[in-house]
């Protein structure tokens, strides 16, 4: 299994990227969210013009995931002044429990170790166990809680999770 780590540049990069992210989500939150509220996220953060203007604008940098050629997953961050905002980590259903998301960790360690920055912290919805416990696997801890309103009547409930870069 080769995996590698393609970046997303050009708008038809980013149009491709956004038509992933929007498969993904609705394969994956509909046991945390609502329909509804999952349009409306992906939507606002994850539609083709929002992830122009993160690219552009707030310093996100985004990633395919790659499996032997075949882009089925992706991973966003930013890269800030000690430590790196990890936004997204995603994979299709059938590419879970395979050491992708593993390789993926392996390359945000090696991204923030090019910019000296020695930690990675995430969001994660407080129902979202099943991810919750990878993070935990791969040695992230919760270092608080929060509630963001992200508009339309819908809140991110969240924990803050954390760990630092060897």
């Amino acid at each position: 299994m080769d995996i590698t780590f393609e970046r997303v540049e050009s708008r038809d990069d980013i149009a491709a990227l956004a038509v992933l992210a929007d498969q993904i989500w609705h394969e994956y939150f509909p046991c945390i969210l609502t329909e509804a509220q999952i349009d409306y996220m992906v939507k606002k953060f994850q539609s083709a013009p929002a992830m122009e203007q993160q690219i552009a604008s707030a310093g996100y940098e985004y990633y395919f995931i790659c499996k032997d050629g075949t882009r089925v997953g992706y991973t966003g961050f930013v890269r800030e002044k000690e430590k790196m905002f990890l936004s997204k980590l995603y994979l299709k259903k059938e590419c879970r429990g395979q050491g992708i998301a593993s390789c993926a960790f392996e390359f945000l360690e090696q991204e923030c170790k090019k910019s000296g920055l020695h930690a990675i912290y995430l969001t994660v919805n407080r129902h979202n166990d099943n991810t919750i416990a990878v993070y935990r696997k791969k040695g992230f801890h919760t270092v608080k809680e929060q509630a963001a309103d992200i508009g339309c009547g819908y809140v991110m409930d969240d924990y803050v999770m954390e760990r630092t870069v060897d």
